[in-house]
């Protein structure tokens, strides 16, 4: 069990390496200046190929998240209340992951047009999801 523990803990730290950098890729594409196309290419390319990433390393966090839960029943069982908000947490976060997607396509078909600002306070969303499941996790206070 500590071995699928440990992958899951290094998995879920890779996927938020990428929700942490790829809306700050986003302030960068809202502050890219109207005529630079070159800089804007280079800044969606590497949006695209960050978002495919960190969708890869989210399958093998959110499967061993499963095998822990499932086939090891941790946070099963009376006294477990604090599995369930982490859940909830974990859906707000896969639902982050997919947002940031759907803002992506629309920063490719440029009909996104947020300032740099909302990207930045969108940007310290995924950093409170991390921060309540951390704490979810080690206290478990309920």
């Amino acid at each position: 069990m500590l071995w699928v523990k440990a992958f899951h803990i290094v998995f879920v730290a890779s996927w938020f390496a990428g929700l942490f950098y790829l809306p700050r890729i986003f302030v960068n594409l809202a502050m890219v200046e109207p005529g630079s196309i070159a800089e804007r290419s280079r800044l969606l390319l590497m949006a695209r190929k960050l978002l495919r990433f960190t969708t890869l390393l989210a399958v093998p966090a959110l499967g061993l998240g499963l095998w822990l839960w499932l086939g090891y029943g941790i946070g099963r069982g009376p006294g477990n209340g604090w599995m369930h908000a982490k859940l909830a947490i974990v859906l707000l976060v896969i639902g982050y992951h997919h947002g940031c997607g759907v803002l992506l396509k629309k920063l490719e078909a440029n009909t996104l047009h947020r300032s740099h600002v909302w990207f930045r306070w969108f940007n310290e969303v995924p950093v409170l999801l991390l921060l309540a499941a951390v704490v979810l996790v080690v206290v478990k206070p309920f």
